[in-house]
C-alpha cells in the first residue's frame, strides 16, 4: 500500500510539472496537438499507479519524451508558420459581411445550431450585425461586428479617464505583504497610517486591505466592516 501511494504521489507531481511545462491554456483552448499529449500524459501516468508490476521508470520516460515533444513543437511554430498551420491549422472565416459561408461551415463540421449557440454566448443574435466571425484554431469564434454596430468608447465620447491599474493587496487575514508594499513603493509607516485613518488600530485585525483599480485604499475587517478612501 505504501508503494503505491509513493508512486502515486511522485507521478502527480510529474504530471502536475509537466502540465505547468506546456503553458497557460485552459483545456477548451487547447491545440490539437496539445489536446492529444495530456490525454497522452494522463493515461501513461495511471498505467503506474494501478499496477506495480510496471516500473515507474516506464510512466516517467515517456511522460517527460512528450513534454519534450509538445516543447519542441511549439517552439517550431513559433519560428515557422509551415510548422504552425500543420499542427494547429488555420483560422476559417464562416461569416463573412452578414453572410455565412456554407461551404466553409461543412468543411468545418460546423452545422448552424451550434454557431448560433456561439454567436448569442458572445452577445450576437442577428447574423446581418455580424462583419466577421472567425473559427479560431482552438476551435473558439471570434466575433467583429460590424463597425457602425461597436459600443461607442470613452475615446469616441470625448470622456477623460484615467487608466485603470491592477488591484495591490497589501493585507490578507491580518498579514502585511510587504513585496507588494515596496511593488508600490510605499512602507509600513504608510500602511500603518492608512489604517489609523480608519480607525484601525492593528493589522492583525484586518482580513483584506488594497489598493483598488482606482488607486483608493479599500479595507474589511475580519469581524465586519469596510471603507474606501
Amino acid at each position: 500500500m505504501l508503494i503505491v501511494l509513493l508512486r502515486t504521489v511522485i507521478l502527480y507531481f510529474i504530471v502536475v510539472f509537466t502540465m505547468r511545462m506546456m503553458g497557460k491554456r485552459q483545456i477548451g483552448e487547447l491545440q490539437p496537438f496539445e489536446l492529444v499529449i495530456a490525454i497522452m500524459v494522463s493515461e501513461l501516468a495511471s498505467l503506474p499507479m494501478q499496477d506495480t508490476r510496471i516500473p515507474l521508470l516506464h510512466g516517467i520516460i515517456p511522460i517527460i519524451t512528450l513534454l519534450v515533444l509538445q516543447v519542441s513543437i511549439s517552439l517550431a511554430e513559433l519560428k515557422s508558420e509551415t510548422a504552425r498551420t500543420i499542427f494547429s491549422g488555420k483560422p476559417s472565416i464562416i461569416i463573412k459581411g452578414g453572410k455565412i459561408d456554407i461551404k466553409q461551415l461543412k468543411y468545418d463540421r460546423l452545422n448552424i445550431n451550434d454557431l448560433m449557440e456561439e454567436l448569442r454566448l458572445q452577445g450576437y443574435y442577428n447574423i446581418e450585425d455580424i462583419e466577421y466571425a472567425i473559427l479560431e484554431t482552438s476551435g473558439q469564434i471570434s466575433v467583429i461586428p460590424k463597425t457602425e454596430l461597436e459600443p461607442a468608447t470613452k475615446q469616441d465620447l470625448n470622456i477623460k479617464s484615467t487608466q485603470d491599474k491592477l488591484p495591490i493587496t497589501l493585507i490578507l487575514d491580518g498579514k502585511i505583504n510587504k513585496y507588494n508594499l515596496n511593488l508600490i513603493e510605499k512602507n509600513n509607516s504608510w500602511l500603518q497610517s492608512q489604517l489609523r485613518k480608519n480607525n484601525v488600530s492593528s493589522s492583525d485585525k484586518v482580513f483584506i486591505a488594497l489598493l483598488d483599480s482606482k488607486g483608493k485604499f479599500f479595507y474589511q475587517l475580519k469581524e465586519g466592516g469596510s471603507s474606501k478612501q
